[in-house]
């Protein structure tokens, strides 16, 4: 009988604080309806000054081609459109961006480092590279192919893709000319290719030459990575060998051979011989 008159008082509070809640509530909502006097009423009304907000109609239509103009034309449109698209890994791979890159990547795990500098860094540096490398290659394209192009004096897309096409090919044949590996990869596309012995230079097609600088461009990029590899290798040896000697045998050797491996890096201006020895082994 207690616990049910508790709960009978309990019930009785709790009605009551809402209904005075509700008389709370109400008395402000009157008495925010009802202005006090002497103040300014508001207006809700758009005067006619005020311009609405006129939002434009977009309408996209698609229509079957009536003539071989064209249908040319559209051919043409998701042609560049795919180029565009390709354009970075165009840049990648047609200039010594890929070379600069795992080089440059080699050198920072050569010396231990983990997240300095860090790998976008180093991208950008290889970017500013090949740019400055490949302006004249550049420079000669722009010429040929995309001023004409824009001037009139070259119509067709396929002429300036093929005056376009000219100096980067000159570029990859000239890195790959002076070595037997070039050479081979070269032979070895275009038997596969089955495309006949080339006369000139000009009977090489695009899409023999470019898988063939790639590969060339890997050999020659991992090449320059093993000796850049050999000296801190040594270093690491020696330490872990002095570690070995004094018992430290649970002491990790590159967290003691990286500093030494560094000072080397800086006394030596390693950056330095490595830019100049990079832009030696593009520009002969």
């Amino acid at each position: 009988m207690k616990s049910i008159g508790f709960f009978s008082k309990k019930w009785v509070g709790s009605v009551f604080s809402v209904l005075l809640l509700s008389f709370f509530c109400l008395n402000s909502a009157s008495a925010q309806s009802n202005f006090p006097s002497g103040s300014t009423r508001g207006n809700t009304e758009m005067t006619r000054n005020v311009n609405p907000l006129s939002v434009p109609n977009v309408d996209v239509s698609i229509t079957q081609p009536r003539t071989g103009a064209q249908m040319a034309f559209s051919v043409q449109v998701l042609l560049l459109l795919t180029i565009l698209t390709l354009a970075p890994s165009l840049l990648i791979l047609c200039t010594c961006f890929l070379r600069f890159s795992i080089v440059l990547d080699f050198i920072k795990r050569s010396l231990s480092l983990q997240q300095v500098p860090p790998t976008a860094v180093l991208n950008g540096i290889a970017l500013f590279m090949t740019l400055f490398i490949m302006f004249p290659v550049f420079r000669q394209v722009y010429d040929k192919s995309f001023k004409p192009l824009s001037d009139g004096t070259i119509t067709s897309f396929e002429e300036a893709y093929k005056e376009a096409e000219g100096p980067i090919k000159i570029f990859m044949y000239n890195q790959m000319g002076a070595s037997e590996n070039g050479k081979k990869y070269i032979a070895s596309f275009m038997n596969m290719a089955r495309v006949e012995k080339p006369e000139t230079l000009d009977d090489i097609p695009m899409y023999v030459i470019v898988p063939a600088y790639i590969l060339h461009e890997l050999t020659v990029a991992f090449k320059i990575g093993v000796f850049l590899y050999i000296p801190f290798i040594v270093i690491d040896m020696v330490v872990a060998s002095v570690l070995m000697s004094m018992g430290m045998m649970m002491l990790p050797p590159v967290q003691i051979s990286m500093p030494f491996k560094l000072m080397l890096f800086v006394l030596v201006d390693g950056w330095g011989i490595l830019t100049q020895q990079l832009f030696n082994s593009i520009v002969r």
